[in-house]
């Protein structure tokens, strides 16, 4: 791979930064895993983050939470309907076009939202509490 000449980063610390991302994708996944261990309707974790960021974008619909996460739009159908069928999430026709159906959590969804992002949000502050003590005490191997 021939270096960009107008980025910042070399092809090592860009290496390093995608070995941090995927280690904390990991780490959060695993935190948001361990709070829906007891999850009564068996869901897991590609449901937590589809009540994520339904939680954060209310009204989306499946082509959207396909694009955002990667799922086909079968994918992320099913996943709602699990959602739904779970009573997490309720997606009514749309006012203008009644084939659009967008989603919200219902309270219960947003219990299930916050049993899996409770452990995710805590490990997330830590990570960036230690990264602050790092930066300020000059310890850049944290």
């Amino acid at each position: 791979m021939t270096p960009d000449p107008r980025l910042i980063l070399s092809e090592g610390e860009l290496d390093a930064a995608l070995e941090v991302f995927l280690l904390a994708s990991a780490a959060l996944a695993s935190a948001a895993d361990a709070g829906l261990q007891n999850e009564p309707h068996r869901l897991g974790r590609g449901h937590w983050r589809a009540a994520h960021l339904i939680k954060r974008r209310p009204g989306l619909g499946v082509q959207a939470l396909a694009r955002l996460t990667g799922l086909s739009k079968q994918g992320a159908s099913r996943i709602l309907r699990d959602l739904e069928d779970a009573g997490y999430a309720e997606r009514p026709p749309g006012e203008e076009d009644a084939r659009r159906r967008p989603a919200v959590l219902t309270e219960a969804g947003r219990a299930f939202e916050a049993r899996g992002g409770e452990r995710a949000r805590a490990h997330l502050a830590a990570a960036y509490r230690a990264a602050l003590v790092a930066y300020f005490t000059g310890h850049k191997d944290l």
